[in-house]
């Protein structure tokens, strides 16, 4: 039959998925990097998708496309309701790691009464595991990849560290994984402008530092990078 469906131009897309997560049909995927059209027959053709794509990727058709079929998508819905069930109890998965991106004034926090410090997170989440490889608030970002214990050790980490950045958190040793290949694609398939790693002085957070060196070394960028590292009574080592 002929139908209005979304057609997607894979030209403008940036694969941040936006898109399938505002599907709440489960029409699309994200595919090698870009956003597809997987299952036509879920697609309503009301377009949820169209305004929560910040590339203009999206647009509507007129075309050959199989009937709506609400019975499947309610199947799938379930199914997918059931699997995420079973993965927040059985996994640790979380709910809150749906991608937010705050907008954050440059205000002189010199201004404001030393009780109210300013949070200067730009975006969620910001554990390495949980962030994805794509989003628009990496793009022109300057970076700053911190080990969890650093924010509790250093007192301004906010405005000395995060401030102007994107932040980006993890514990090499307590994920107990190696963050090389998903810090490759971040800085890789980014427009990512510098890098800071701010780690703690101990051991185990040498993983950190080296998995972004690594992960520097193979996205073949020329980024300017530094190191800070803080000791564990709460001062700047280098």
């Amino acid at each position: 039959m002929i139908r209005k469906i979304i057609h997607i131009d894979e030209e403008k897309c940036n694969g941040c998925g936006l898109c399938a997560k505002a599907c709440h049909e489960g029409a699309i995927d994200i595919v090698d990097g870009k956003a597809k059209l997987m299952r036509e027959n879920f697609c309503d053709g009301f377009g949820d998708c169209l305004p929560n794509c910040p590339t203009g990727a999206i647009s509507f058709e007129e075309r050959e496309a199989p009937a709506y079929d609400e019975a499947a998508v309610k199947k799938a819905q379930e199914a997918k309701k059931m699997t995420d069930v079973k993965h927040e109890h059985h996994e640790g998965g979380c709910p809150g790691s749906r991608m937010m991106q705050f907008s954050r004034g440059e205000t002189d926090n010199t201004s404001l009464h030393a009780a109210k410090p300013l949070s200067r997170l730009a975006q969620w989440p910001c554990q390495i595991k949980l962030v994805p490889v794509q989003a628009p608030f990496f793009d022109g970002a300057k970076l700053l990849i911190a080990a969890d214990c650093t924010a509790y050790a250093y007192a301004n980490m906010h405005e000395d560290f995060m401030r102007g950045k994107v932040t980006i958190i993890g514990c090499p040793k307590l994920d107990a994984v190696d963050y090389t290949d998903k810090l490759t694609e971040i800085i890789r398939d980014n427009d990512i402008k510098s890098v800071t790693i701010v780690r703690m002085e101990v051991p185990c957070c040498g993983g950190l530092q080296r998995a972004t060196e690594n992960a520097l070394r193979n996205s073949g960028k020329f980024i300017p990078w530094q190191v800070v590292t803080i000791s564990r009574d709460g001062n700047i080592l280098d």
